[in-house]
């Protein structure tokens, strides 16, 4: 039966849930040993080897956290480990990926009217282009360039503008973001999985056989988990964008993306001099606040697609194969009738300027790309018309859901 697809839908929720969950584990973690380490202050009554402590208060106790600077005289018997956050978000967030973007690919990823791809292509290009944000970073940390931090930071910066105009040359905007997103969430969890991790543990291998620890293997730790605090916030953004039109629907969407890196960094710089000194630099809210006014200012360039240019274009196979079937005709007077005023080119429905989720359905070939969504937006439940817009009646439902099955059990 066709509603398998309903049961799709709820795996691709669930992983999505689990996603959410261990990305605010690891974001939370990642922000409060950062926020630690900055506010940790020395005491000569510190055992040797410690770098610092804080007193904290939560939750009704008091909690006394000391650090060591390289590793402590022996081995304790409890170690808490933090990387299955990192890890579990990562894993889920490419099964998301794979899901959405893959399954879905022709309906989410590929955008025709960039390039003409086959969906093995673009499914090749979105798995093996995460994996080169990576091996470049890592390769840049491991050469001289890690003596530069700062210059370091500024040729990463370069590789992201780069990948997030070349993701807008190939995907729709949706998945170019999401995968600049992935592209960055990739480089983070590489740290942890390929540096953090084994140099920790050389560390406590080294305590366990009696030997002094290299001070080296903290340092590369600490760098590499300095880098990902400046990445969290921009991936954020990046993976909540498919919900805003305005990031990922315009013209500029890939510049949009490479100025949000930047608030990451003032927004973080603000917050790491704050924990470290008691007061944070306020100039950086004001750069914060420049830059998104110069976001929104981009965001107000309109598509330049137009409907002739939409009905002009030749239907994909994807599109081919719905437009085709029994039903069709009387499917998509329902979806023109109840949805057009607001998912077009130019909304007719209120004061709205932009269709909703950059969701066109003006076209024949429109309502054919996006059928399983108006199937599951508006056939099987009642989600879309929103309740202040005029509703749709059971029988015009069912119009859809008829066409949209007739495809699937062919």
């Amino acid at each position: 039966m066709y509603d398998l697809a309903v049961m799709w839908e709820w795996i691709a929720f669930s992983v999505r849930w689990l996603h959410v969950i261990t990305a605010m584990a690891w974001i939370g973690a990642s922000f409060y040993f950062i926020a630690l380490d900055l506010m940790l202050k020395p005491n000569p009554a510190l055992p040797d080897g410690a770098y610092g402590e804080e007193w904290e208060v939560h939750g009704g106790g008091f909690y006394h956290t000391v650090k060591y600077l390289v590793a402590p005289s022996r081995m304790p018997e409890h170690l808490t480990w933090h990387k299955w956050q990192s890890y579990t978000t990562w894993l889920s967030g490419a099964a998301l990926l794979m899901i959405i973007y893959w399954v879905g690919g022709e309906l989410f990823l590929l955008d025709p009217t960039k390039v003409d791809l086959a969906l093995w292509q673009g499914i090749l290009i979105s798995g093996g282009s995460l994996t080169i944000g990576w091996l470049l970073y890592d390769q840049m940390c491991k050469s001289k360039l890690s003596d530069h931090p700062t210059f370091l930071m500024l040729l990463l910066f370069v590789i992201l503008v780069i990948m997030s105009w070349g993701y807008n040359q190939i995907f729709t905007g949706r998945a170019a973001l999401l995968h600049l997103g992935a592209f960055t969430a990739t480089i983070m969890t590489a740290n942890v999985f390929f540096q953090i991790m084994p140099n920790q543990r050389i560390v406590v291998e080294d305590l366990k056989a009696g030997r002094t620890p290299d001070a080296k293997y903290g340092k590369i730790a600490k760098v590499r988990s300095t880098h990902n605090n400046y990445l969290t916030l921009p991936v954020v953004f990046l993976m909540l964008s498919n919900h805003y039109p305005l990031a990922f629907g315009t013209e500029y969407s890939w510049i949009i993306a490479s100025l949000i890196f930047l608030t990451g960094v003032t927004i973080r710089h603000y917050f790491n001099t704050m924990h470290a000194t008691g007061k944070g630099p306020h100039w950086t809210w004001g750069v914060t606040v420049l830059l998104m006014v110069v976001i929104a200012w981009l965001s107000s360039v309109r598509n330049t697609e137009t409907w002739e240019d939409a009905e002009a274009r030749d239907l994909t196979p994807y599109e081919q194969k719905y437009a085709s079937a029994a039903g069709f005709e009387d499917a998509y007077d329902t979806v023109l009738g109840n949805c057009s005023m607001c998912h077009a080119r130019e909304p007719v429905y209120g004061t709205m300027k932009w269709a909703p989720k950059k969701v066109y359905l003006e076209t024949p070939g429109d309502v054919a790309r996006h059928a399983d969504q108006i199937y599951l937006q508006a056939g099987i439940s009642h989600a879309m018309p929103p309740p202040s817009a005029v509703q749709m009646d059971e029988e015009a439902r069912q119009i859809i859901i008829a066409w949209v099955r007739e495809v699937r059990n062919q």
